[in-house]
């Protein structure tokens, strides 16, 4: 997976380039792996997730459904999965569950199982209908959806008993006090009977969503019941496709987000309305035809019918869920920062331009503030910040970073401005994260190697690979405390990197590759042809993350607490997933804790989402951390500047 500047055989040299040729050395292991999931009847799907994380969380990050009923602890070994490239040790549980000739066959439990290197895996069909679902960060969840379907057989109606549609409805079904609007009791008349003039057949399946009756179908239609859940992100949106029967995941799709022409932060969208009344309506509609979009994407992955979607869940920041609802999001963006409301009841589907079930209900995740949003809320809810007495950290790196301190019985949350550096954007040769996009890079004292995106040659710098390089680049002594990028003549810096601090300009740089170019190839004269790390690009980086370990010092300073308190820090959303722990420590970018504290958490928006679905009570819980989560605002504390500059330097 690497791609590097400098190969050669043994012996090395010096080429005329001025570039030192040098010995390829073994390559480190990787910081992430590919998993190729084959699930029974289902199409396979690969996947990326950092090295040494569990099978069981690969697929539950993913959407892929494994038996499960103890949330990933290893006691129930019904997560069973048979690696059939690649090797994964036997762990200690293993034994317990599989014969010998099994464990030779490669059957391993999924909970155990940590993928370091590339994996083809077998996935077996469910063996039982949950009662709960295993989602979030290993949490179990009680099957309690909002969404009912009741199959009753009616009595017909006779001279005797008059009674209406409704009123039989109603007294099959005496558990529930239904609200009914009139497309309920049109659908009741035409389940009951047929327009073709056949037979009257007065059993029927009632679809109730809370207390509302928002569909009578004919016959037995209890089997087919879903929902979708929404991560609407800044810069991605996530959708995933659940049967709301069994609390499985049917189908998973993600697109970037439509607004992207508009900015590539919320910042830049509510200017955009600031500067043409227009705008609104123009966002608001990419909003719903990408939301849209991945509904028909994942029907039909999925095998079902759009009508089959009753309800719908949604997670995204304030900014985001303004837009997508056509409500202006100005006072966002102006101090006080206000706004229109917390939370939004009685939606339907159609309001977020969701072509569903005509009468689907919608949720959408209430939102602590204006910087600290429904995704924050379902990050929370998801990695169970609210019921762990451990002193835990959960960041959410990107545009605007939020941050949450659980300590004890306390939730702080605050954002902090982080800037676009880390999606890519106002960085010279950066990009998302896709095919080419250099994701991760070492640096040893003569050669770079990196590692790309889909193993092609390397055509920009990814937000994960941006801090990596920065990060090995102050290990290489190339960066200083001060972020300055040394001069090629600098003492100490060993020759084959020097031959890569070069000038743009008048600006000094530092060349990873020949930007396109495969592995090996020489450098040239010309910079539109390097893959490059400018100091402006360094600058970026050191801004954002001051901005980010200033907002979690603050938290701590308010509880009197310090970083080596901290028992755990949890990296949020699709970044964080793919960040280096070692280099988010060796920038300041998180606390100096035990690498093995800072965990990967997925993303866990697109998991709460996924919760306020399935359970009841954990959508009253979500509605609870309102009342919790305390929240400081930074912009309003007259130390914050002090300290931002404080947290610009590299730790040396």
């Amino acid at each position: 997976m690497g791609r590097g500047l400098d190969r050669a055989g043994p012996g090395g040299g010096r080429r005329e380039d001025g570039l030192t040729v040098t010995a390829l050395p073994e390559p480190p292991p990787p910081d992430r792996v590919r998993i190729r999931f084959d699930p029974d009847g289902a199409r396979p799907r690969e996947v990326r997730v950092p090295a040494g994380a569990t099978l069981f969380d690969a697929a539950s990050w993913n959407g892929i459904a494994v038996d499960s009923t103890c949330g990933g602890h290893g006691t129930c070994k019904k997560c069973r999965m048979r690696v059939v490239e690649g090797d994964v040790p036997v762990s200690r549980l293993d034994p317990r569950a599989f014969s010998p000739d099994e464990l030779r066959a490669g059957w391993r439990l999924a909970c155990r199982a940590r993928a370091e290197q590339d994996l083809r895996v077998e996935v077996p069909p469910l063996v039982t209908r949950p009662k709960a679902a295993t989602v979030g960060v290993g949490r179990q969840v009680i099957l309690r959806p909002a969404v009912q379907k009741r199959c009753v057989t009616l009595p017909e109606p006779t001279l005797s008993d008059q009674r209406t549609d409704l009123e039989r409805l109603r007294d099959a079904l005496p558990d529930l006090e239904l609200r009914v609007g009139l497309p309920a009791v049109r659908d009741l008349a035409r389940a009951l009977r047929p327009a073709d003039g056949g037979a009257a057949d007065f059993t029927v399946t009632a679809v109730v969503v809370d207390d509302v009756l928002v569909d009578v179908e004919p016959g037995d239609t209890t089997g087919r019941l879903f929902g979708i859940a929404f991560d609407l992100g800044t810069t991605t949106v996530v959708a995933t496709l659940l049967d709301l029967a069994t609390g499985t995941p049917v189908a998973v799709a993600s697109l970037l987000n439509p607004q992207q022409p508009y900015g590539a932060d919320v910042i830049t969208r509510i200017s955009a309305t600031m500067m043409d009344p227009d705008s609104l309506g123009r966002l608001t509609a990419l909003a719903h035809e990408g939301l849209d979009q991945l509904v028909g994407e994942v029907c039909a992955d999925g095998g079902v019918e759009r009508r089959e979607v009753y309800e719908i869940a949604l997670a995204g920041n304030a900014t985001m869920v303004h837009l997508a609802l056509g409500i202006p999001p100005e006072p966002l963006g102006v101090a006080p920062f206000v706004m229109a409301s917390r939370s939004f009841d009685d939606l339907v589907a159609a309001d977020l331009g969701v072509v569903a079930h005509p009468r689907a209900r919608a949720y959408v995740f209430p939102a602590l503030g204006a910087y600290v949003g429904g995704d924050i809320v379902a990050g929370a809810l998801a990695s169970g910040m609210d019921r762990d007495r451990r002193i835990r950290l959960f960041i959410d790196i990107g545009t605007n970073c939020e941050i949450l301190l659980a300590a004890g019985d306390r939730l702080l949350a605050t954002a902090a401005p982080a800037g676009p550096a880390f999606e890519g954007a106002a960085i010279r040769c950066g990009m998302r994260a896709a095919p080419g996009a250099v994701e991760g890079v070492k640096i040893s004292d003569e050669d770079v190697l990196l590692q790309v995106i889909g193993d092609v040659a390397p055509v920009g710098l990814a937000g994960s690979g941006l801090v990596d390089a920065v990060a090995a680049m102050v290990g290489a002594g190339l960066v200083d405390a001060s972020g300055r990028l040394v001069a090629a003549d600098a003492p100490g810096v060993p020759p084959g990197l020097a031959a890569r601090l070069r000038l743009v300009g008048q600006e000094r740089v530092f060349v990873l590759a020949a930007r396109g170019g495969e592995s090996g190839a020489e450098l040239g004269d010309d910079p539109a042809d390097w893959l490059y790390l400018s100091q402006r690009d360094i600058r970026e980086l050191q801004f954002a993350k001051a901005a980010i370990a200033t907002g979690w010092m603050l938290l701590l300073e308010e509880q009197g607490l310090t970083a080596a308190d901290v028992a755990q820090v949890l990296l949020a959303g699709s970044f964080g997933s793919y960040l280096s722990p070692s280099s988010a420590v060796r920038i300041g970018l998180v606390p100096e804790v035990a690498l093995l504290r800072i965990v990967s958490a997925g993303n866990v928006a697109g998991e709460g989402a996924k919760m306020a679905l399935l359970s009841l009570r954990e959508r009253a819980a979500a509605q609870a951390l309102l009342e919790e989560v305390h929240y400081v605002e930074l912009s309003d504390r007259p130390d914050f500047n002090d300290r931002f500059v404080d947290r610009l330097a590299f730790p040396v």
